[in-house]
């Protein structure tokens, strides 16, 4: 499945809805759905608030991936941000002590079994990987 979704928090619904039907579709372990959602929303978020010189759509891919999900999405007409070389959040610190910001990226990074950026031609993609553990066995 792949799908543009208009640069506006409201498609996180569609988002979400979207997912839960190619799950269903594909017949995809439904414990990874949660992971999946979390960092769909979490990346989308970030598009539409740090790339704020683009005004076309972000697209979402989703593809079955053997026991798992593999997620693209890609943003166009945007500087480079890679968001796997986010910096290390301090999770230890009391909350008034820490720095805004990264929580997110942190959060995705431990959510996801594999996270790739590519970007070319003012083109950003970020795809992500979530497997079931039983994919993992003999």
């Amino acid at each position: 499945m792949k799908k543009a979704y208009a640069r506006d928090f409201s498609e996180l619904d569609a988002i979400v809805a979207d997912t839960a039907a190619f799950f269903a579709t594909h017949a995809i372990d439904p414990n990874l759905r949660p992971k999946v959602d979390l960092a769909n929303e979490e990346l989308f978020v970030n598009l539409v608030t740090y790339n704020t010189e683009a005004r076309g759509p972000v697209t979402i891919e989703l593809c079955a991936a053997g026991r798992g999900i593999e997620v693209t999405l890609t943003d166009r007409d945007v500087d480079r941000f890679d968001p796997t070389r986010a910096g290390d959040v301090d999770v230890e610190s009391l909350l008034a002590e820490r720095a805004p910001g990264g929580l997110g990226l942190y959060l995705v990074s431990k959510m996801v079994d594999t996270i790739h950026h590519e970007y070319r031609d003012r083109t950003s993609k970020i795809t992500f990987t979530n497997r079931s553990a039983s994919s993992e066995e003999g």
